[in-house]
């Protein structure tokens, strides 16, 4: 029956996105249960979460999560009654229990059930419940102790026990619905209030996001029209009507375009979650103690960046553990306590979400850095004879560069930062390290809000307009030809006392030959990541909101172009690749300060 199959498929998925939910709060609460007393409270929301999971598992017939859920459940009934302690062997026992309950939920949601053996862990399971860890009474000997607490655990009554499952269940079991009523107490009667929220598909969200672009091009081409209109001095009414209605438009547009973002928005929290118990896992592999701070989680970013922020997390919660963290006899010996730190903040600034992650370890030490990119042949002697500290940290970012003794679980072979920096570059990130031999690192990432609509600076080529993402703009200057010098055939300018690598854009985006005759030039000086470069422009033609389209199958990828947009007038504009040019003309540590005095 296709309608039963409809049905089941919908209980099936809201199984998974209710299990889904309780496993996140199941991680946290377990783990504030490995790093504390037992709270009665905590111990009962332990008990209940577990239940709920294998009552609904039980419903839908996933015997493998049930088997594991009821054995769970079975420990956690006895912690909460207060008949076992809890010990660090029996939560290594629980984390594996709920790692596999994890695994077996994903199966579901894949469609793959692959037939585990629970066998192993289940009789762990069974072995960590009998085993209460308790000290023995006072007045009797280990022997009559042990038949004592054998005796303390009443034989169950099947009958019993499902009756209270069913009335459990009753209580407890989340609607599968995906509606939640909840009680309210209105004038000495109680009624029924129903959540408010709803969920809703995210290729539906993607749908509206993509419309509210639409809408924003419409905008810009409504308000280039009318612009056009007035700058005739025609003085109609109808064209101030038509104003008016515009600034209306404009506004409510905003609004529209602020509502659907912020449907996408996703706390942090989805992926900080997961550090703590990430760092419980690296302190028993490692040997060393850490204790982790976790700052504004509540902080919101689109739900496409948070995806892929993950994978840059974990790689640099594992390098501040293994590499910045040392052993607690090399923390004692430097006169720091024994448990290091690791922080991890988030807060806005701008358009932009800054998360740190801040170490009070060893630091980076920039000579052992150079030593081993010398002995690599990543750089020249010549280059590391005059290389500022901060190129030399990024030299960490390099695929394959590893300072790691020795090759362990946890680093060492080379890989991890690289794919920090690469996966930061797709989001449109940058990262940056400060760090204090003996004190500490810190890892600086900053994120765009969203990808999808963003503000571009707007520049002309010759007789071609480009886009430039404005997050990326550090700063406009003028300069006179006269400031350029050329240093190793690169042409670059002094800049407050910094040396500045510059890109002429005509001679790389410009087919016709165009010379503006101007006593000066307009440099738009960018930063990628820890780079700066100046682009030489003919002119600025202003800020505009603009809705990245990308150049599509036809086109494929265009060097120094990372997509198009389409301006109020109809025409379409290319998006500079910035990356790609900086990459192109070799950075802006082509040339030192001292070669530019040099050459002065």
């Amino acid at each position: 029956m296709p309608e039963l199959d409809d049905e089941m498929d919908e209980i099936i998925e809201s199984f998974i996105i209710e299990t889904d939910e309780i496993l996140e709060k199941l991680g946290r609460d377990l783990l504030e249960l490995d790093h504390g007393e037992v709270d009665p409270e905590l111990a009962n929301s332990i008990f209940r979460s577990v239940h709920t999971i294998k009552g609904t598992s039980s419903f839908l017939g996933f015997e493998n999560i049930r088997k594991l859920a009821h054995k769970s459940e079975d420990l956690f009934n006895r912690v909460r009654k207060g008949e076992m302690h809890v010990t660090p062997a029996k939560m290594d026992v629980v984390f594996a229990a709920y790692d596999l309950l994890k695994t077996l939920l994903q199966q579901v949601k894949t469609e793959m059930h692959d037939d585990y053996d629970l066998t192993d862990i289940l009789k762990k399971l069974e072995l960590a419940t009998q085993d209460d860890g308790k000290e023995l009474s006072e007045a009797g000997d280990r022997k009559n102790s042990s038949e004592k607490n054998e005796l303390q655990v009443p034989e169950k009554d099947p009958a019993k026990e499902n009756v209270l499952a069913e009335e459990t269940m009753r209580q407890e079991a989340p609607d599968l619905s995906g509606k939640e009523n909840k009680k309210k107490k209105v004038g000495g009667v109680i009624k029924n209030e129903i959540n408010t929220t709803i969920r809703v598909d995210v290729a539906r969200l993607d749908n509206l996001l993509d419309l509210v672009g639409e809408l924003v091009l419409s905008r810009n081409r409504l308000q280039q029209i009318i612009s056009q209109s007035k700058d005739r001095e025609n003085d109609s009414s109808q064209i101030q009507d038509l104003y008016d209605s515009s600034t209306q438009i404009h506004t409510i547009t905003n609004e529209i375009q602020m509502a659907v973002m912020k449907t996408r928005m996703v706390s942090v929290a989805k992926v900080f979650n997961k550090i703590p118990r990430l760092i419980r896992d690296l302190c028993k592999e490692s040997g060393k103690k850490v204790e982790v701070q976790i700052f504004g989680e509540e902080t919101e970013l689109d739900k496409t960046i948070i995806e892929e922020l993950n994978d840059p997390l974990v790689h640099l919660i594992r390098n501040a553990v293994d590499h910045g963290i040392g052993s607690t006899e090399e923390r004692t010996a430097a006169g720091k306590e024994p448990k290091g730190t690791v922080r991890v903040k988030a807060e806005h600034e701008g358009n932009h979400i800054v998360i740190s992650i801040e170490d009070d370890g060893k630091g980076i030490d920039p000579e052992k850095i150079k030593q081993k990119a010398l002995a690599n042949k990543l750089i020249f002697e010549s280059q590391a004879r005059e290389m500022p500290k901060r190129d030399i940290y990024n030299l960490i970012f390099t695929p394959g560069f590893s300072t790691a003794a020795k090759i362990t679980n946890i680093s060492g072979r080379g890989v991890g930062m690289d794919v920090v920096k690469t996966n930061l570059s797709k989001l449109k990130g940058l990262i940056e390290i400060e760090s204090e031999p003996g004190k500490g690192t810190k890892f600086i990432l900053k994120l765009p809000l969203t990808l999808a609509i963003i503000q571009g600076l707007l520049i002309k080529v010759g007789f071609d307009i480009f886009s430039i993402p404005l997050d990326s703009v550090v700063e406009v200057v003028r300069i006179k030809p006269d400031d350029i010098e050329t240093i190793n055939g690169k042409e670059v300018v002094l800049l407050r006392d910094s040396v500045l690598s510059l890109i002429r854009l005509s001679d790389i985006f410009s087919g016709i030959e165009y010379k503006v005759r101007s006593t000066w030039l307009h440099v738009v000086v960018v930063g990628v990541a820890e780079k700066r470069v100046g682009l030489i422009v003919d002119s600025l033609l202003g800020q505009k909101e603009i809705v990245i389209k990308s150049l599509g199958n036809y086109l494929g990828d265009v060097p120094g172009i990372a997509g198009s947009t389409i301006l109020g007038d109809g025409r379409v504009v290319m998006i500079l690749d910035l990356k790609e040019l900086i990459s192109r003309s070799g950075g802006a540590a082509a040339v030192q300060k001292k070669e530019m005095m040099a050459a002065v």
